[in-house]
């Protein structure tokens, strides 16, 4: 059985959770793309655990997986590790042979590259990880691979045909120093120590043949997608996306098991129940109008700790965005969805959801291809009776009859426009503060 569990939005949905409420009936949890830009928050008996690159389900004892389609940096790998392992936790993971490396080069590139497009209308708005720069070399056949790292003579041979190239693009093109990432020998040295822990620690392995095995065993697999829909490189709002693919199509590409696989599995799309952004790019349900907006905004960003993970940015807000919902559900074939931060919506005076957009004179029920035409989008806003605050622990352990009744309406919205049942609800940022109504593993 295997389950993938992908971003509805832009990323921070609070996948994580769901991971994490779901993974104890997992084998293996699987990450199959992203790197260290990616931020997860796992809260366990009111213990929380910042991830970037770990796999969720290390919190859960589970066998976890950085799969081929996933960037891998070494420091910030073993660092998570080391931090993991002083909160009382064991992690076991595993890094797929075939994913690449993160090397030093690539995030002063990243830096560079951001800067330079600080003045123009390609400035992304990236965590400057250097996740674009690998993804790059990777598809222009000139990447170190984690396999790579095993082999000091191959190594050396990757590197000795890369760093010129980066050396030059730094000091020629961009008419700046390079330094030590450029250094090959200091390069050589740190990274074949990674290589030796990898190995010695038994870390490395054939990604498809791992999950082929484990899966004819009889054992459950999760598949983990990092970001969201909107940011994926073919689906999202390019150029505002990051360099992968968190769908659900990503979880065969990125792990090394076939599309069927996925597809016999169950796929649930989390989605928060309003909507944040962290970098640039439309949002066209954006509270950012007058000051009573942006007061709006600012409270559902306190109460919702709209900070990112990895760079604590504070996050843009806006209402829910339907058009973003159903392309999502289309590209990912979601047979459930999760729905977080229902709380954070209560008490409010409205609420309010992005039903449509207008566009020209147009109305539109789903994302139109471009970015440039997303970003004339106008919302066809649709008002919903506001719920109270009540005590959402209590709320949690009573059950799903137990949210307010105001609430549920929202929720079966939701599920309809969508086309896929609500599977569970987070109340709160506990595993315990989750309304679970269906299991996927059971389903």
């Amino acid at each position: 059985m295997t389950v993938t569990i992908v971003g509805s939005q832009l990323g921070d949905e609070g996948k994580g959770a769901l991971v994490d409420l779901w993974g104890g009936d997992a084998d293996v949890v699987v990450r199959y793309q992203g790197g260290d830009n990616a931020g997860h928050t796992v809260v366990r008996d009111g213990t929380e655990y910042k991830l970037s690159l770990v796999p969720s389900g290390a919190v859960r004892d589970k066998i976890g997986i950085l799969g081929n389609g996933c960037v891998v940096n070494p420091r910030t790998l073993f660092d998570e590790l080391e931090d993991l392992r002083e909160q009382g936790l064991d992690p076991d993971v595993r890094v797929a042979e075939r994913a690449h490396v993160i090397m030093p080069y690539h995030r002063r590139l990243d830096g560079i590259e951001e800067e330079a497009k600080a003045d123009s209308d390609m400035k992304v708005g990236t965590t400057g990880r250097g996740i674009g720069p690998t993804y790059e070399d990777k598809a222009g056949r000139r990447g170190v691979r984690v396999g790579d790292l095993l082999d000091p003579e191959v190594l050396r041979e990757r590197l000795a045909y890369a760093v010129p190239q980066k050396r030059a693009i730094i000091e020629e093109v961009y008419g700046l120093e390079a330094g030590e990432e450029c250094d090959i020998d200091a390069l050589h040295a740190e990274f074949s120590e990674f290589g030796r822990r990898l190995r010695e620690e038994g870390m490395v392995v054939n990604c498809g043949d791992f999950l082929y095995e484990t899966r004819q065993a009889g054992e459950n697999v999760m598949f983990e997608g990092a970001q969201g829909t909107l940011i994926d490189i073919d689906h999202g709002s390019y150029p505002y996306v990051t360099s992968s693919n968190p769908t659900a199509g990503g979880a065969a590409t990125g792990s090394g098991v076939g599309p069927t696989v996925v597809g016999q599995g169950e796929v649930v799309g989390v989605v928060k129940a309003y909507l944040s952004r962290v970098g640039e790019g439309p949002m066209p349900t954006e509270l950012d109008g007058d000051e009573a907006e942006e007061a709006l905004a600012s409270d559902i960003r306190e109460k919702g700790g709209e900070f990112g993970t990895v760079t604590g940015r504070p996050r843009r807000i806006g209402w829910l965005d339907l058009p973003m919902l159903r392309h999502a559900s289309r590209a990912n074939g979601y047979t459930g969805i999760g729905v977080n931060h229902l709380d954070v919506l209560a008490g409010l005076d409205t609420v309010k959801v992005g039903h449509a957009y207008e566009l020209d004179g147009e109305r539109l029920e789903t994302m139109p291809a471009t970015t440039e035409a997303w970003d004339r989008c106008e919302p066809v806003l649709r008002e919903f009776e506001p719920w109270p605050e009540v005590n959402w622990t209590e709320v949690a352990e009573a059950g799903y009859d137990a949210i307010p009744d105001p609430a549920q309406t929202y929720l079966d919205y939701v599920a309809e426009e969508v086309d896929a049942p609500v599977y569970a609800v987070g109340v709160g940022p506990d595993r315990a503060e989750t309304v679970e109504l269906t299991n996927p593993f059971d389903h």
